[in-house]
């Protein structure tokens, strides 16, 4: 499929529901996150209000009607020194996966740090996540850090890997 940048939005409200949905649906699998059970929309009421197009956006990319995948910048640790550090997430829905709707989510959110005054991008993704570790690789983030074994999935011990990049310091 071809991506364009009229296919990504400022996600609305409305959209969360189609966010939860993706969201869940990478649960059973035990590869994308630590939730053990699926999350309701109002789970996320709270979540989605911490974004905001000028400083932590969350974007949906769409297919006409229909939410493809998304992408957050969350603020990292949440004080005022780690400004110019976001986490980021990007989960694809199940019928989007390899149609490059993670790597066209992450080039265009790299194009937009310096507007957003971001210097650091950091993710935290389960060492046996080889497809987000290989697409954020490819984007040229390095391993930062291992936490090993601080997670259990279905009685197996799994480690998350502090992955990161270092963007060229943001202009006033």
């Amino acid at each position: 499929m071809q991506w364009s940048k009229e296919n990504i939005k400022d996600a609305a409200i409305e959209d969360l529901a189609g966010i939860v949905e993706i969201y869940n649906s990478t649960i059973a699998g035990r590869i994308v996150t630590a939730d053990l059970e699926p999350i309701g929309v109002e789970d996320r009421v709270k979540w989605y209000h911490e974004h905001n197009s000028h400083h932590r956006p969350l974007w949906v990319l769409k297919d006409g009607d229909t939410i493809a995948a998304w992408f957050s910048f969350q603020s990292f640790y949440g004080r005022p020194a780690y400004n110019a550090t976001a986490e980021i997430s990007i989960y694809v829905s199940e019928q989007y996966r390899g149609s490059g709707a993670g790597s066209f989510l992450m080039s265009c959110a790299l194009e937009e740090c310096p507007r957003l005054g971001l210097e650091n991008l950091v993710g935290f993704v389960f060492g046996h996540n080889e497809p987000s570790l290989g697409l954020l690789r490819k984007f040229g983030f390095k391993d930062w850090g291992l936490l090993p074994g601080v997670a259990e999935l279905d009685g197996v011990k799994r480690d998350l890997v502090i992955i990161g990049l270092k963007l060229s310091p943001a202009q006033p």
